[in-house]
């Protein structure tokens, strides 16, 4: 049985600019000036400040009275909706009001930035591309353009490490409906070796193995320690990936200078040839700070990068066209219409430098916090002063809230003498010790991984012994505690760290 009824809910929702302010806190500095650049497209009235952009605005100042008067000159093409009323509804007042210079003196620099330096050209990596790289090479062998066609495809399913993880039948198969190229397997597998020649070494392979005793074979085949690294290679990879090492001496009645050349080879070869070519276009294949911190004899001084604070203001032409329409006495249907489109397009720009007001003042404050919290590391550097900092330690002296200090957090850097971190860098849970005090995991952390680099690679230190030296230290921690942060530092297992 259908039964309607009527409830009255108290919802909160985000307004357009919570969401446009949330959206920015996520850009980093990198992708800030691509985000403004959207912008100003989308927005007409909404331009760059620059004093060299002058002799532009008059221009276009020209251009938007010249248009305005365009549409008050045509007004006889459409009948007068008799409707004062509307017009009196349409409020230019804030816009227009003399001596009020809000809008046009909506800049966001101030003295508290850095001046960039204008005339410094800032560099721009340019690269080959892996797949360039191969393509390359392609153009120097002999094909006819059905074969030319085929490797391209071949090229083109081979991975951003080197490897080609399609099968053989899907690349056919491929072909076949996206080319209109008729092939077989065995054709698809000449082409596949003849690619397996090109640099870099071990290039098309299918898996680790095939792609290491490829590069072995371009080495000297009369060096027994090549000879002998192949042999491991095609018989004993299992062995050698375990670093089961005393099996594979024993099998080959190897010495251990004998073993110790044989790994050497392999452990010099590339297990990701494709890994040396950097992908274009990627923010994350660099980084751009977005706060400075210096010591200054001292005491710490935070700065937020220039990039973050962009010269914006209203066009000076739309705020013309505005006058225009308010000095004028007959008001059409045309020119109401233009108004209303010109003050949603100043609304939505004063929203948008707005928003990016709060992200610099949001930005700073965050940073002010964390650099407050963690002063002893801004100061020294080491990483064993870094006190225990969640989010809302950060949250609650901001006075924001959490997700708002996590977005920040998440996509921004700073840059201190010391190095580059990320802000995620400083935060990290507690660990008790034996006298009751909390300490950083981030202390632990690094405590670990330094007993773990000083120990002797011959007999590598397991977690049980790792938990034992960190209890004798003070430190109340089990041994799944230190295998999870020996994973999380990315450290193997001690069998896997042996060496010869």
């Amino acid at each position: 049985m259908l039964k309607q009824t009527q409830q009255q809910k108290l919802l909160q929702k985000l307004s357009p600019q919570q969401i446009q302010l949330m959206k920015l806190l996520q850009v980093p500095t990198a992708n800030l000036d691509e985000r403004i650049k959207e912008e100003l497209e989308e927005n007409p009235a909404l331009e760059y400040g620059e004093e060299d952009t002058q002799e532009e605005d008059f221009n276009n100042n020209n251009d938007a009275a010249e248009d305005f008067n365009t549409a008050e000159e045509g007004e006889d093409d459409f009948d007068p909706d008799g409707s004062e009323n509307e017009y009196d509804n349409i409020d230019i007042s804030e816009y227009v009001s003399e001596g009020d210079d809000d809008i046009a003196d909506y800049r966001l620099r101030d003295d508290n930035y850095p001046d960039p330096d204008e005339n410094k050209t800032i560099p721009v990596r340019v690269e080959t591309s892996f797949h360039e790289h191969l393509l390359g090479q392609l153009g120097m062998l002999e094909l006819e353009d059905r074969q030319a066609r085929i490797a391209q495809q071949i090229i083109g399913s081979i991975d951003d490490d080197g490897y080609l993880r399609r099968e053989v039948s899907a690349i056919v198969d491929d072909l076949s409906f996206s080319q209109n190229v008729s092939t077989d397997e065995e054709e698809i597998k000449t082409l596949i070796k003849r690619i397996q020649e090109f640099d870099p070494p071990g290039v098309c392979c299918t898996d680790l193995r095939e792609c290491l005793l490829l590069q072995l074979k371009r080495r000297d085949q009369d060096d027994p320690g090549v000879q002998t690294a192949t042999h491991i290679l095609e018989n004993y990879f299992d062995e050698f990936t375990k670093k089961h090492y005393e099996k594979i001496q024993k099998a080959l009645g190897l010495n251990d200078e004998g073993l110790k050349d044989a790994i050497g080879q392999i452990i010099r070869l590339n297990p990701k040839p494709g890994g040396n070519y950097a992908t274009l276009n990627k923010a994350e294949s660099y980084v751009v700070p977005d706060f400075f911190i210096f010591n200054n004899n001292g005491k710490l001084e935070l700065t937020l990068n220039s990039k973050n604070a962009p010269d914006l203001r209203i066009s000076e032409g739309y705020k013309e066209m505005l006058r225009e329409y308010d000095r004028g006495d007959k008001k059409d249907k045309r020119q109401k219409e233009a108004v209303l489109f010109i003050k949603q397009k100043i609304d939505a720009a004063k929203w948008f430098i707005d928003a990016i007001k709060q992200r610099q003042h949001t930005l700073l404050s965050t940073m002010q916090s964390i650099m407050g919290y963690q002063h002893d590391f801004f100061t020294t550097g080491d990483e064993t002063t870094m006190k225990p900092m969640i989010l809302k330690d950060i949250a609650d002296i901001t006075q924001l809230d959490i997700s708002t200090v996590s977005r920040v957090a998440n996509s921004k850097y700073v840059q201190t003498e010391f190095g580059t971190f990320k802000l995620k860098f400083f935060f990290s849970e507690s660990l008790s010790t034996d006298s009751g005090e909390e300490v950083s995991t981030r202390e632990v952390k690094k405590i670990l991984s330094d007993l773990i680099e000083s120990e002797n690679k011959r007999k590598p230190l397991s977690d049980e012994h790792l938990t034992k030296m960190l209890q004798d230290k003070g430190y109340n921690i089990a041994r799944r505690t230190v295998a999870k942060y020996r994973e999380q530092l990315n450290i193997p297992v001690a069998r896997l760290r042996k060496e010869l």
